[in-house]
């Protein structure tokens, strides 16, 4: 399996404290029918960090059974501690998911050998096709090149690594480290068109929650090499893009966003907070400028 294209990095939709399902179930309906080629529950995105485990593997079931084999579901099934996203990891694998987001373990702060060996572990448990998450920003590590061509070379079923680190040159690096079928996916919107023209093959995506056709078709004319289609459109939504890793910290605008188009409440789990009122504000009228809103 080749990951390519646009996978949207779902948010989790809540409503008094627990999973609000009809949401969920609609926002990815709204993904397939915009479409991208993947949806990845219990990321970042999706708040997994405030999600139980019983929650955690009910958003991937949920997931598979939404997306009732009409895209991939990547099931982030990731965490800082390796014997809890083995088990996490064997589980999606049981409730159908067609792949697994392995993101770099945060806090604990391992050496270069230790993430070899965490990332060794997960992918001896299981026989889904895995993508490495290297998001420096939140992990405060990096899974280096060298380290990403090891894991490659060694195991057959880490086939991708989403690079959320903000550096076009990173993507450079993974490109004259890796072996050509080893697929490397965007984790920022904004970068798309640049990651793309270097070498990347796709994009996980957080406003696609929001715009799931407009990233589908950049994603689209970056990989078929019409780049002048991909700056326009680029050139028009990056200040959409923008706004929605910077109002406020990810998932809080892009969820704020989705419920103020009434598709969810803004139902956050702490620490996660609210949006203020001015950086709400902000985000309606940039909302309405795109005619997002009802």
């Amino acid at each position: 399996m080749r990951f390519s294209g646009t996978y949207t990095a779902l948010i989790t939709p809540f409503r008094d404290g627990v999973i609000d399902v009809p949401a969920f179930q609609a926002l990815i309906e709204r993904q397939i029918a915009g479409g991208v080629d993947g949806i990845v529950p219990c990321g970042t995105t999706g708040e997994s960090p405030t999600l139980d485990t019983d929650e955690h593997l009910e958003v991937i079931r949920l997931a598979v059974e939404f997306a009732a084999d009409r895209c991939e579901v990547i099931a982030g099934s990731g965490a800082n501690a390796t014997a809890e996203a083995i088990e996490l990891t064997e589980a999606a694998e049981q409730l159908g998911a067609t792949g697994s987001l392995q993101v770099c373990p945060y806090y604990n702060k391992p050496s270069q050998q230790g993430l070899y060996l965490h990332f060794k572990a997960i992918a001896e448990s299981t026989s889904l096709p895995i993508m490495l998450y290297s998001v420096p920003g939140r992990a405060m590590i990096e899974i280096a090149p060298e380290t990403t061509a090891r894991l490659a070379a060694d195991f057959p079923n880490i086939v991708a690594i989403k690079e959320a680190g903000g550096s076009v040159d990173r993507i450079n690096q993974l490109i004259q480290a890796l072996p050509a079928d080893f697929a490397i996916l965007c984790g920022d919107d904004p970068l798309t068109l640049p990651f793309i023209a270097c070498g990347a093959c796709g994009l996980v995506s957080v406003a696609s929650n929001l715009i799931p056709g407009v990233i589908a078709r950049l994603v689209r004319a970056c990989l078929n090499g019409s780049f002048d289609e991909a700056l326009v459109i680029q050139k028009q939504y990056y200040p959409l893009m923008r706004g929605l890793m910077t109002l406020d910290v990810n998932p809080v605008p892009i969820k704020t966003a989705v419920a103020l188009q009434g598709h969810c409440t803004a139902d956050f789990r702490l620490p996660l907070a609210p949006m203020s009122a001015d950086a709400t504000a902000r985000l309606t009228t940039l909302l309405e400028s795109y005619n997002l809103l009802p």
